[in-house]
C-alpha cells in the first residue's frame, strides 16, 4: 500500500515495513500542523494494520531529517499586531498537537525506527528520539534549538531527554542549544548506530526489516513495559509484567515459539 499528501510519503512493503518520509526537504522538512496531522494518522493505521510489523521514518532529501516545527505556518504563530490568542491557547495547541505526534510514535505497538539523515533540530529532533531505534548518518546532528528562538522545549522534550542522558546532561543540552554531533549523541545513549551518510537509509532499513520478521506481539508488550519502567515503583512494574506476560500467551506467536524450541527448529512467526 502506498499513500501520499505530498508533504507526508507512506509505502508499505512487501517486507513488512512501513515507510514514512517527512517530505518538505526545501523548509528543511520542518512539520507543519497539517503535516503533524497527517504522520499521526499514519502511526495509528501502521499500528492496527497487521500487514506492518515495524515503521521507519526519515526525512526526503540529503540535509535535513526535520529542522522542527514549522514557525512561518499560520496556525503555527501570531502575526504581528494581531490581537492576543485567548488565555491557554498555547497550552491547548500544544496538547492537541505535538504531545499527540509523539505520543503515537512512543504508543505504537509496532518497533519504529528512525533514520536521521541530516539535521533533526526542535521536534524533529524529538521525534527522532522517540523511536525505538536511532541510526544516524555521522553528517547528522541534533539540535534542542528552543532556546534560540525564546521558546520552552516541547515535544516531549524534557521527558524524553532526562530519561535517555540524565538530567545535567538534558539541561546543558537544552539551556545551551549547541549542536551535537551524531557521534557525540550516540556516546551519550540518543543514537544507536552512527554510519556514513549513504548508508544511513540501507541500515535503517535492513534494521526494520530483522525487526518485521520477529515476533511482533512480544516486542510489542516489552516497548510497553521499558516506556513505563522509568515512572513506576516496582510492584507496579512487576505487575505489568505479568500481565503482559499473560497478554502474549495468548498470541499465535507464543505458541509457535514453545513449538519452535521442542521440534529443535527456527520458528516462522507471523507476528500475531
Amino acid at each position: 500500500m502506498t499513500g501520499s499528501d505530498e508533504a507526508v510519503l507512506y509505502e508499505v512493503r512487501d517486507t513488512g515495513v512501513a515507510w514514512l518520509t517527512l517530505n518538505r526537504p526545501e523548509v528543511g522538512n520542518a512539520i507543519a500542523p497539517p503535516q503533524r496531522n497527517r504522520i499521526i494518522e499514519l502511526m495509528g493505521e501502521a499500528g492496527n494494520d497487521p500487514a506492518v510489523r515495524a515503521v521507519l521514518i526519515t526525512g526526503a532529501g540529503d540535509r535535513h531529517f526535520s529542522t522542527g516545527g514549522d514557525l512561518r505556518h499560520p496556525d503555527a504563530v501570531q502575526e504581528d499586531g494581531a490581537d492576543p490568542h485567548p488565555s491557554g491557547w498555547v497550552s491547548r495547541l500544544i496538547e492537541s498537537g505535538v504531545q499527540p505526534l509523539m505520543t503515537s510514535i512512543l504508543d505504537c505497538d509496532k518497533p519504529v525506527v528512525a533514520a536521521v539523515n541530516g539535521t533533526a533540530a526542535g521536534i524533529g529532533s524529538h521525534l527522532a528520539l522517540a523511536c525505538d531505534l536511532v541510526v544516524a548518518s555521522e553528517d547528522a546532528v541534533f539540535i534542542e534549538i528552543f532556546i534560540r528562538r525564546g521558546l520552552v522545549m516541547d515535544g516531549a522534550g524534557a521527558f524524553l531527554l532526562s530519561r535517555l542522558v540524565g538530567l545535567h546532561v538534558a539541561k546543558e543540552l537544552v539551556f545551551l542549544g549547541d549542536e551535537l554531533a551524531a557521534g557525540d549523541a550516540a556516546r551519550l545513549g540518543l543514537v544507536n548506530h552512527v554510519v556514513p551518510h549513504d548508508e544511513v537509509l540501507g541500515v535503517a532499513g535492513g534494521l526494520a526489516e530483522r525487526l518485521a520478521t520477529m515476533a511482533t506481539v512480544p516486542i510489542g508488550l516489552m516497548k510497553r513495559l521499558l516506556n513505563a519502567a522509568y515512572d513506576q515503583d516496582r510492584s507496579s512494574a512487576l505487575r505489568d509484567e505479568a500481565l503482559a506476560c499473560e497478554v502474549n500467551s495468548r498470541s499465535r506467536d507464543f505458541d509457535e515459539g514453545l513449538r519452535a524450541f521442542a521440534e529443535r527448529r527456527p520458528p516462522v512467526w507471523t507476528g500475531r
